[in-house]
C-alpha cells in the first residue's frame, strides 16, 4: 500500500488537516501495513472514528465501511468526505467565494460572535463564521451532501485560526486577536464503488448490530471528554445555540463517554465480548499509564485490554516509538504506540 499522501493547500482541506487529540493519522503508515498483513476480509468496521483519518487509509483495501463516531462534529466530516449521494462542485466554489468576500451580518443573529468573540477568535472572525453557518443553515438549494460538506469546510476553516492550542477546553489569554478566517473547502475523497455506512451511536450498542471482517478500536483512555474538548466545533454542527457556561464558555455537559470513567474496563470488555468479527485491531498508547494525575491516567491499563482480548481469540501485540500530541510542555518520557491484533475464535 502507498504511504504518499496529498500536500496540504491553503484553499482546500484533505481530512488529516485537522489538529486533534490521539489522532492516528502520522501512525497509519505503520498501522495499515500490520492491518494489511495480519487481517483478511472485505468489510472495516471503524468504531471510534474520530478524525476519520483511519477509514481513508484503508480505504483501497476494502470494499464496505462502517465509520461511527458519537461527535456531531466528526459525524458530519465523515458524511462529507465519504458520502455517497452526487454534489455539485461548482456550486460549493460559488458559495465558497461568496462566504469570503463577507464583511457584515446579513442573516444570523449576534450568537457566535457574542460567545466567542475575542476569545477562540477575533470578533470579526467569529461573525463571519457565524454568518456563513446561518447562511448554510437557511439554504434551500443544497442537498444533504453539499450542506455537509459546507458545514465541514467550515469546521476546518475555524478549527485552523482558532485561538486555541488545539483543543477548545481553554483559549489563549492574548489581548487583540487577528483577524486570520478563510473560508476553505474539504476535498471528498473518492468512494464510488464503495458501501459506506455512517453512524453517530454508542459503540456498545452500535457494535451488537454490525458484522465485519475487521473491527478497529481506539477508544479514549483517560478522562478527557472529547464533546467538552470540542464543544465550539461540536457547536458549529449543532447549530442550536444553547446557553453558555464559565470561561470557556461551554454548554451544559452532554454526550459523556463512558470510557473516560473508571468504569472504562468493563465497558471495553462488554464491548469486545460482542464483536461480530474476524479480526479486531485495538491502537493504544502508553502517554499516560503512569501518570501522576489520576484524571490523566489511562482508565484502561494494557493488561485489561489483553486479557479482555484473549478471551475472545488468539492475540499478537506490536509496538513502535511515538512521540504523541501533547499541548503542555510535559515531559511523558518513554512513549510507545501498540497495536494488538486479535484473530477472532469461532466468529460467526
Amino acid at each position: 500500500m502507498s504511504t504518499l499522501k496529498k500536500n496540504i493547500d491553503t484553499k482546500h482541506f484533505n481530512i488529516d488537516n485537522r489538529r486533534y487529540i490521539g489522532n492516528k493519522n502520522k501512525l497509519m503508515p505503520w498501522i495499515s501495513s500490520l492491518i494489511h498483513e495480519k487481517t483478511k476480509g472485505t468489510s472495516f468496521f471503524d468504531v471510534f472514528a474520530g478524525t476519520g483519518s483511519v477509514t481513508e487509509w484503508e480505504l483501497p483495501d476494502f470494499e464496505t465501511f462502517y465509520i461511527n463516531d458519537f461527535l456531531f462534529s466528526n459525524e458530519i466530516i465523515f458524511k462529507a468526505f465519504f458520502g455517497n449521494e452526487a454534489y455539485d462542485p461548482d456550486k460549493l466554489d460559488e458559495l465558497s467565494v461568496e462566504y469570503n468576500q463577507i464583511n457584515e451580518r446579513r442573516e444570523d443573529d449576534d450568537y457566535f460572535s457574542t460567545n466567542y468573540g475575542d476569545k477562540f477568535f477575533s470578533y470579526n472572525d467569529a461573525l463571519k463564521i457565524g454568518e456563513i453557518r446561518e447562511r448554510i443553515e437557511k439554504s434551500i438549494s443544497l442537498n444533504d451532501r453539499e450542506r455537509s460538506i459546507l458545514i465541514a469546510s467550515l469546521v476546518y476553516s475555524a478549527d485552523r485560526v482558532a485561538n486555541t492550542v488545539g483543543h477548545y477546553d481553554a483559549y489563549r489569554k492574548i489581548n487583540e486577536i487577528p483577524d486570520k478566517f478563510v473560508f476553505g473547502l474539504i476535498t471528498p475523497e473518492q468512494t464510488t464503488g464503495k458501501k459506506i455506512n455512517i453512524y453517530r451511536r454508542d459503540a456498545n450498542e452500535l457494535i451488537r448490530e454490525i458484522n465485519a471482517d475487521v473491527v478497529f478500536l481506539d477508544p479514549p483512555y483517560n478522562s478527557r471528554q472529547y464533546s467538552r474538548f470540542y464543544h465550539v466545533l461540536e457547536a458549529i454542527v449543532k447549530w442550536d445555540k444553547p446557553q453558555l457556561f464559565g470561561v470557556a464558555m461551554k454548554p451544559k455537559a452532554e454526550n459523556i463517554s463512558d470510557y473516560s470513567k473508571n468504569s472504562a474496563p468493563m465497558v471495553f470488555d462488554d464491548l469486545i465480548k460482542n464483536i461480530n468479527g474476524r479480526y479486531i485491531v485495538v491502537t493504544y498508547n502508553n502517554t499516560y499509564e503512569n501518570a501522576n494525575s489520576s484524571s490523566s491516567r489511562n482508565k484502561i491499563t494494557h493488561e485489561q485490554i489483553l486479557k479482555s482480548l484473549n478471551s475472545v481469540g488468539n492475540t499478537q501485540v506490536f509496538n513502535k516509538n511515538y512521540k504523541s500530541f501533547n499541548s503542555g510542555n510535559t515531559d511523558l518520557g518513554d512513549h510507545k504506540e501498540f497495536v494488538f491484533i486479535t484473530e477472532v475464535i469461532n466468529h460467526g
